[in-house]
């Protein structure tokens, strides 16, 4: 018998017939005699009743219980073709040697999810909007790219001259308020360029002028909107010393220039580069964020009761994919917890949100590829497996350790979500 609970949550009562769940009582008692000596018998070999008297029969009962119920929950699972997801709670009713075994187990099921046929009227709403939009990058943009690209080869030359605005400069400072040092105010040929606006408005300004070996004491007050709060509008005495000056030589935007980089003989030909890779980066930013209104609009059009256990998976892997994002960074979640002063459960706690729209979104492309009969052709996905098996063919031992089942679940997955996505875009 099956009872529907909230939140996608299943209760089976289940009666096991007593000849079949005793027929575990010899095995359990086997099991449990061999942690136990039994003069003139082997491990494992000791008579059930044997076992019972020296031990009592109740855990003999709950051992063969423990096998019977979970040989019964699977098959029962099985014959009802009952999607579950995770392990069940299980509450033994009656167990007793002689009658029928009787329990309860409450499990999450995958949730159905009911999409509104209206969500299709949102989703073109949603590409009309977009229809006209272009990817293509101003001049304008194209030159600021250039400046960038040039600045980033800037070339250093230490100079014997008073530091101005753009210099990079190397100093020694050290802040106090009212005499006393302040927590981070000291620093030795901390780097800096002048006129970036890094520090507190007016330190930069009172570098201008100074040249290498200088030394300058000059009083600030740092802005009402502060960052460190108890710092807000208090004066501060800031002693400076320039230890290094340089002029920041930035190369000129020409031919030579784009010659410079390698592949390019003229400066058009570097433009019309950077402007196709700018059209098709913003092409694809464009591409998300159209699908991302999408998603907002089929879940608005949605109604599924998310298990709490589908959640927390979700936030698990989350947590798994940060902490790898982290580690490019030579961080781990722990440090990165350490410096917000929060623990995981807080963390955990403030992604809920995100991890449940993540798994709706992901029951509402599932439940449209099966309303629109979007199906991938198993050659296809097998094609699209071989090209990710490839990529780690160089790594050692890398195939032996994929999970086949998981990769081709994974690849299937990602392609129906992209002919969803696709048929979206054709309504």
């Amino acid at each position: 018998m099956i009872k529907k609970l909230p939140k996608s949550r299943i209760e089976i009562k289940i009666t096991v017939p007593r000849e079949d769940w005793e027929k575990h009582l010899d095995k359990a008692a086997a099991e449990v005699s061999e942690e136990i000596k039994f003069e003139g018998f082997r491990p494992g070999k000791a008579p059930r009743k044997m076992v019972e008297q020296k031990i009592g029969k109740g855990p003999v009962l709950n051992a063969a219980a423990e096998k019977a119920v979970q040989k019964s929950y699977v098959d029962f699972v099985t014959a009802e073709k009952l999607e579950v997801i995770g392990s069940p709670e299980v509450e033994i009713e009656k167990i007793e040697e002689g009658f029928d075994l009787e329990f309860v187990a409450r499990v999450a099921v995958m949730p159905k999810i009911e999409i509104k046929d209206s969500y299709k009227k949102d989703i073109k709403k949603v590409n009309e909007a977009n229809k006209d939009k272009s990817s293509e990058p101003t001049e304008d943009e194209v030159l600021l790219e250039l400046e960038k690209l040039a600045n980033s080869r800037v070339k250093l030359v230490t100079v014997a001259r008073e530091a101005k605005n753009n210099d990079s400069v190397e100093i020694d400072f050290a802040v106090t308020v009212n005499g006393v040092p302040i927590e981070g105010g000291t620093s030795k040929n901390h780097p800096l360029v002048i006129g970036k606006g890094v520090f507190i408005p007016g330190f930069e300004d009172n570098l201008i002028g100074m040249k290498e070996g200088e030394e300058k004491e000059f009083e600030l007050e740092f802005p009402k909107e502060y960052h460190k709060k108890e710092r807000a509008g208090q004066k501060a005495v800031f002693k400076v010393k320039v230890n290094l000056v340089q002029e920041r030589q930035i190369p000129a935007v020409d031919d030579e220039f784009a010659k410079s980089l390698g592949k390019f003989e003229t400066l058009e030909a570097l433009k019309k580069n950077m402007k196709d890779g700018m059209a098709e980066e913003s092409k694809q930013k464009m591409k998300d964020k159209q699908r991302s209104e999408y998603i907002e609009k089929i879940i608005e059009n949605s109604k599924v009761e998310l298990p709490e256990v589908l959640v927390r998976q979700e936030i698990h892997t989350m947590l798994h994919e940060f902490d790898q994002q982290l580690q490019g960074m030579g961080m781990t979640v722990d440090t990165y917890l350490a410096q917000l002063k929060k623990d995981k459960k807080e963390l955990e706690k403030d992604w809920e949100p995100q991890a449940e729209k993540r798994v709706k979104s992901a029951l509402a492309l599932q439940e449209i590829a099966k309303l629109e009969e979007i199906n991938i052709d198993t050659k296809e996905i097998e094609e699209e497996m071989n090209k990710t098996l490839q990529y780690y063919k160089n790594v050692k031992n890398m195939e032996k350790n994929i999970d086949m089942e998981r990769l081709y679940n994974f690849t299937k997955g990602n392609m129906e979500n992209e002919r969803v996505f696709e048929f979206l875009e054709r309504l």
